[in-house]
């Protein structure tokens, strides 16, 4: 039996990238649980189980329950795209964190940077890399400045920078993208 082209394309692709299959599903939470093992394995970390979050929550990306249930969305919130695998890492780190700091208090934070910093060099976290400052500013510089007076940051126009009262970090917006 012959093959035609549409066979040949997985179901993923087929469809746009719009739904998970089961076997895709299956595979990315396999990974996904390969990866946790490295990182709890390395931090001395236990956790109870780590699935996939209901299709139907729309709130957060992941979540830690007190008894060591980690769940993770696989799909972005408002489009149903799944998540690069990148973003799926993050979350699983920032889930990870809170089994041993269940708050997001300074000592949360370094940890989760920590595991960050570890899943980075292991190659377990390879995120695209981020846009310049220059790259970033010009796109605001390209902005009509009718549009421009929408944002609700103020916008110095002789060095064509947002002025913004809290800087986030370049590329941070792009996560889940």
């Amino acid at each position: 039996m012959a093959l035609t082209e549409l066979d040949r394309v997985p179901k993923l692709l087929r469809r746009g990238w719009r739904r998970l299959d089961r076997r895709t599903k299956k595979e990315l939470l396999g990974r996904l649980e390969a990866d946790a093992l490295r990182i709890c394995a390395r931090f001395r970390l236990r956790y109870r189980v780590l699935e996939a979050e209901r299709a139907n929550v729309k709130r957060r990306y992941g979540v830690c329950y007190s008894d060591g249930t980690i769940r993770i969305r696989l799909r972005h919130a408002t489009s149903g795209n799944p998540l690069k695998y990148s973003s799926l890492v993050n979350t699983l780190c920032h889930e990870l964190a809170h089994l041993k700091h269940f708050n997001h208090g300074q000592r949360f934070q370094t940890f989760y940077a920590e595991l960050l910093g570890w899943a980075r060099r292991e190659n377990i976290y390879q995120p695209r890399q981020p846009k310049t400052v220059v790259q970033a500013t010009a796109r605001v510089a390209m902005v009509p400045l009718v549009q421009r007076s929408r944002v609700d940051l103020p916008f110095d126009r002789e060095s064509a920078t947002v002025l913004s009262r809290r800087a986030a970090p370049v590329g941070q917006l792009e996560l889940f993208e």
